[in-house]
């Protein structure tokens, strides 16, 4: 295409500003109608300055976000267009003035750094009309003929949050968020805990000095699902949508817990260079695939408007089966001095109506509200239940039993209410009150200051006890197969489980007279729970539900004091001191056997014959220190989770994909895809037989 003319800005990372995320209202909240046509008056500027900066407060400083990506971009358009009409009444406090992914200043514990090069913002289309106008723009700024269909490049749009990485001499040096566009908040010690992100390169010829690697950290549902259940449990404020999750994860002043949240990052642009590197967006992908970084994987060259038109409604479907949230589609020249947008997917939203508003308790004592809803369709399931979270959460949306609502599914996965259609009230609506007493048990309930949860406060509470028993035996933890909700329903009913310690006393005379249970069921379940008794010191910890204390803490502290007896004699300051324990889980811990209760539970255990020792020593040094491995296929003498444990003792770190960071492929029977991506990236594979060789003897190589 030859030079690119000056007056064509040109964007570094590439990368959207207003990646907001999914719909979270149908219209913005105590927003005035936004109209292109009217003549603007000073007013209404600062009404809408105000108006804005207030969204931006609540999206980026609170994770509560109260309009919609459509709504945001359309006030922020109309400011836009009043400042190039009227220049002469420009502020600068207005939020056009700033460029990044939140209101500038950095986040409590972190330095600011400038940016090389800054990370600009790009604009967003919700039509395709709007698509066709930018290809025209595109080709005028290149000087070519009307009508030459220009070559872009299409990429799935993740929301997540902007990430710089300088890279000196192929090590990394720095990382930093977006900030304001020209400086942002150094979160180096987090980063450094994400195993998807290189800490030196590969190399790669023609690698610069010093390059700026641009792309988003983000979580997967799953993640962010699992993330949001236990803030729930623990009474936490919950996050919007997975965008919110991984922003609040990045600023943890703990790179233990930031670490715990499973980030993950893929690489999609480039910033400053210390010297030429690559010309285009398909030259970059290829450099980064070899320097070990991991990529946007739906990416493809579209010539023409038409063609990337066609590949956006393509995956305004195919987006709901994806692991993690997407809101769009970026679209790029594929020579680099060049423009791009942003094209959004609609939400997919539904109304219904509230029938009525239940509540739950957790194991923690949460009673968290629940919609009962008018069943409807909704991204391809049927909803009927939204979860509330919090009486917060009643009071914000101005909720009331019997109001017609509209719903979808933040990042496609959990049904919430989004808005109420208050012009619909018939004044038969009834507000809704969190209950004094718990429901289940009758007690009392307790809201502590500073928190939004509020608790039942009878630790024998029949709900809460429910949710311990089937958190200890569930398959992360003790691992008892058989001890399903049925079943503890009517263990906790019937008086035969009062306490954790009474699942080690049930025999099989007092289950098989259960509902569904006979002598054969009864006899399997007390074998299965007599075999949970060896399980080890990291899956009773995690087990016993210590706040804070998730798989991976427990499974460090079980590794490294080796006992519960060791462990209960640390001292706050001991625990700080492991690489994997903040401040945060060093006094849960301290402040779990402090507890007279907690101190009887563990002695119970050890008289019941339950292991209260680590199973294994992390090997130090070991022949997978450092390395990153992956496991497919079906193994003879390991399942998923022991062999991703025995990796772990012995120096290794797992993953759940293979990129060309990936050091080794243990490939079982009947090994799919994994396998063959491992072959097209020379990851070299293990049988089972020489994984086990490995770790007994070395890497010989």
């Amino acid at each position: 295409m030859g030079a690119v003319p000056q007056r064509i800005q040109r964007l570094p990372d590439r990368v959207p500003l207003l990646g907001r995320p999914p719909t979270v209202s149908a219209k913005p909240r105590n927003s005035t109608p936004v109209s292109a046509d009217k003549d603007p008056d000073r007013k209404e500027y600062q009404r809408l300055i105000a108006e804005v900066r207030e969204h931006d407060r609540r999206y980026y400083e609170e994770n509560r976000p109260q309009v919609s990506d459509a709504a945001y971009d359309a006030l922020l358009r109309r400011l836009k267009k009043i400042e190039a009409e009227h220049p002469e009444w420009a502020d600068p406090a207005s939020p056009t003035k700033s460029l990044g992914d939140r209101p500038a200043g950095p986040a409590s514990g972190f330095t600011t750094v400038e940016h090389r090069a800054p990370m600009l913002s790009i604009d967003n289309t919700y039509s395709d009309d709007e698509l066709r106008e930018f290809d025209v723009r595109v080709q005028k700024g290149l000087k070519l003929e009307p009508g030459t269909l220009v070559t872009y490049t299409v990429e799935l749009k993740i929301d997540g949050v902007s990430l710089s990485l300088t890279y000196r001499d192929g090590a990394l040096e720095r990382a930093l968020t977006r900030g304001d566009g020209t400086s942002g908040d150094d979160v180096t010690a987090n980063v450094r805990a994400i195993p998807d992100i290189p800490k030196k390169v590969r190399a790669v010829k023609g690698w610069p000095e010093v390059i700026e690697v641009r792309g988003e950290i983000y979580l997967s549902r799953e993640r962010f699902m699992q993330i949001n259940t236990k803030r729930e449990e623990e009474g936490l404020a919950v996050f919007a949508n997975p965008r919110n999750a991984a922003a609040g994860s990045l600023k943890l002043l703990e790179s233990d817990a930031a670490a715990e949240r499973g980030l993950q990052f893929l690489a999609h642009g480039v910033g400053h260079v210390s010297a030429p590197f690559a010309g285009s967006q398909r030259e970059l992908r290829a450099a980064y695939q070899k320097a070990g970084f991991p990529l946007q994987p739906e990416s493809r060259s579209a010539d023409g408007a038409d063609a990337v038109i066609r590949i956006c409604r393509e995956w305004q479907e195919k987006r709901f089966g994806l692991p993690y949230e997407t809101d769009g589609m970026v679209v790029k020249v594929d020579s680099f001095e060049s423009q791009a947008i942003a094209y959004k997917f609609p939400a997919a939203q539904a109304r219904t109506r509230l029938l009525d508003i239940l509540v739950q308790v957790g194991r923690t004592g949460v009673l968290t509200p629940v919609a009962v809803l008018e069943p409807v369709e909704l991204s391809g399931s049927t909803v009927a239940r939204a979860t509330l979270h919090n009486e917060d959460e009643i009071e914000r949306l101005g909720l009331k039993i019997g109001d017609a609502v509209m719903i979808e599914k933040s990042g496609e996965i959990i049904p919430q209410i989004v808005s109420v259609l208050k012009e619909e009230r018939k004044g038969r609506e009834k507000k809704f009150t969190m209950p004094s007493e718990c429901p289940v048990c009758g007690s009392g309930v307790r809201r502590e200051e500073g928190e939004v949860a509020v608790r039942c406060v009878n630790a024998a509470c029949p709900a809460q006890l429910k949710a311990r028993v089937l958190h200890f035996a569930g398959r992360k933890a003790m691992d008892i197969e058989g001890l399903g909700d049925a079943l503890v329903d009517q263990l906790v009913e019937k008086g035969l489980v009062k306490e954790l310690t009474d699942i080690y006393r049930l025999k099989t005379a007092d289950l098989e007279v259960l509902e569904r249970m006979g002598e054969k069921s009864a006899d399997n379940l007390v074998r299965a729970i007599d075999a949970s008794r060896a399980r080890g010191l990291e899956r009773v910890l995690f087990a016993l539900g210590v706040r804070h204390v998730g798989e991976r803490s427990a499974r460090e502290l079980a590794v490294h004091y080796g006992s519960m007896e060791k462990l209960a004699q640390a001292t706050e300051v001991e625990l700080q001191q492991m690489e994997e324990v903040g401040p945060v889980v060093a006094e849960s811990v301290r402040s779990f056997f402090a507890q007279s209760s907690s101190r009887k539970l563990v002695r119970a255990l050890a008289d019941l014959g339950v292991a209260l020792e680590a199973k294994t020593r992390r090997t130090e040094g070991g022949p997978l220190a450092g390395k990153t491995l992956v496991v497919t296929g079906s193994l003879e003498g390991y399942t998923r989770d022991s062999i991703h444990e025995t990796i772990r003792l012995h120096g290794g770190k797992t993953s759940e994909s293979v990129s060309a960071k990936t050091a080794y492929l243990v490939a079982g029977s009947d090994a799919g895809s994994k396998l063959e991506k491992a072959k097209k990236l020379g990851v070299r594979v293990l049988t089972e037989k020489e994984f086990n060789t490995l770790i007994r003897e070395g890497d010989k190589e």
